[in-house]
């Protein structure tokens, strides 16, 4: 039994370790992807980028590794597009929103990271908002990680802040669980009831991604590409996320860039 333990321990601290150095990796990564874009790049450009840094800080491209092909290394959602944005030859412009996902595999462990913004620094107050809003959701859902608290307490913090904020709230896609696989259990929604849902513990690591809207919640699939999904009534997506660690008071997000 103690050796058991000892390697049930051992293996966790090899896992906290490398998802600690490949969360870094990749929030400085996305730290100079946002001060990289500009007006007049393509999403096929940023995308060819975000390859060449990904291998050049000695990380693996997770997106290679899914079971069904996705054309591309990162996730670029423009304007009415909400997630799985594939790269493509649109032109970004002054004002455009547009959201970037990234997984990245560092050691044996994936982690996962997005930030929406505005091309060029300007655009609508609304949109401006909105991702402010967001950004305060993912952070409030954070805030309730600590071993005992249940899956639905960080769902029931983002709900309010984006209801407050009076955004549409996406519920078919969701937060998840990520370590060794990409997309693991617990589900982590963006809504819930506090007390119910999975229980978190020491060790989890978790990815919390609120996902908001100015319109209607209602989303699609592309037929174009199989993979961006875009807002049915055409208004403008969002979408924040970090990757937690649940440690043995809190927790760590682990995929913060150096200050």
């Amino acid at each position: 039994m103690i050796n058991i333990n000892n390697s049930s321990k051992e293996k966790l601290a090899e896992k906290i370790t490398a998802m600690r150095e490949g969360g870094k990796i990749l929030g400085n990564l996305l730290k100079d992807l946002k001060a990289y874009v500009q007006p007049g790049m393509t999403g096929k450009e940023i995308d060819a980028w975000v390859r060449s840094e990904i291998v050049k800080r000695g990380a693996k491209v997770s997106y290679d590794m899914l079971d069904e092909e996705f054309p591309g290394s990162i996730c670029i959602s423009i304007n009415d597009q909400l997630v799985h944005g594939a790269p493509s030859d649109e032109v970004l412009e002054v004002g455009d929103k547009v959201s970037f996902d990234l997984v990245i595999y560092y050691k044996g462990y994936h982690t996962d990271s997005a930030f929406t913004m505005l091309v060029g620094g300007e655009g609508s107050p609304a949109v401006k908002k909105m991702i402010s809003v967001t950004e305060s959701s993912l952070w409030e859902g954070i805030e309730q990680v600590k071993p005992g608290a249940h899956i639905g307490d960080i769902g029931h913090a983002v709900e309010a802040v984006l209801r407050k904020g009076h955004l549409g709230v996406i519920e078919n896609y969701v937060g998840h669980g990520i370590d060794k696989e990409m997309h693991d259990k617990p589900e982590v929604p963006n809504y819930g009831r506090k007390g119910h849902g999975y229980k978190l513990v020491e060790g989890d690591t978790i990815a919390i991604e609120p996902m908001s809207c100015l319109g209607k919640p209602a989303n699609y699939v592309d037929k174009d590409d199989n993979w961006s999904v875009k807002m049915k009534d055409g208004s403008i997506g969002c979408h924040c996320e970090h990757t937690i660690l649940v440690t043995h008071d809190g927790y760590e997000v682990l995929t913060l860039a150096d200050d």
